[in-house]
């Protein structure tokens, strides 16, 4: 089981502020070169078009932060087989998946990711693995949602 934040209201909210002209696309369309660069190369297709130019060059880029790391620390994460041996190898380490357009230069944190050893379940047998927009054993879990929607999913 992954322990996870999803930042869909927070990402809801930034779009709103876009869409009410309270935010400037320049404000919101300002990813780094470096994150630009890392979603040109590494990042995984996203399935939808992003939110802002309603192009299709939207993607999620990976990064891990732990202090065990070491020299993975702050390292972008494109293969999951990467992934899976610093989670077998650590005991604790936070994933940020980051959706970013490579068009517009949209960027938003999506999830954040609890992972490492000490945050590992055995699965059951037979029992399917999450997806990327879940948490084993249903959604993604929208931390925010509970609290501001008075536990209504939206």
């Amino acid at each position: 089981m992954v322990r996870a934040i999803d930042y869909t209201l927070a990402r809801r909210a930034v779009l709103a502020e876009l869409a009410a002209g309270t935010r400037s696309r320049d404000d919101v369309c300002d990813a780094h070169p470096e994150l630009l660069r890392a979603a040109r190369n590494v990042g995984e297709p996203a399935g939808e078009p992003c939110p802002v130019c309603a192009g299709d060059g939207l993607v999620l880029v990976s990064y891990v932060f732990g202090d065990g790391l070491r020299r993975a620390n702050g390292r972008c994460v494109a293969d999951p087989a990467e992934l899976e041996a610093l989670q077998s190898r650590h005991d604790e380490f936070d994933r940020f998946v980051v959706e970013v357009c490579v068009a517009c230069g949209w960027n938003h944190l999506g999830r954040r990711e609890l992972r490492g050893r000490r945050h590992a379940v055995a699965e059951a047998p037979g029992s399917r693995r999450a997806g990327a927009g879940e948490v084993a054993g249903g959604p993604a879990v929208d931390g925010a949602s509970d609290q501001s929607e008075g536990g209504r999913r939206g």
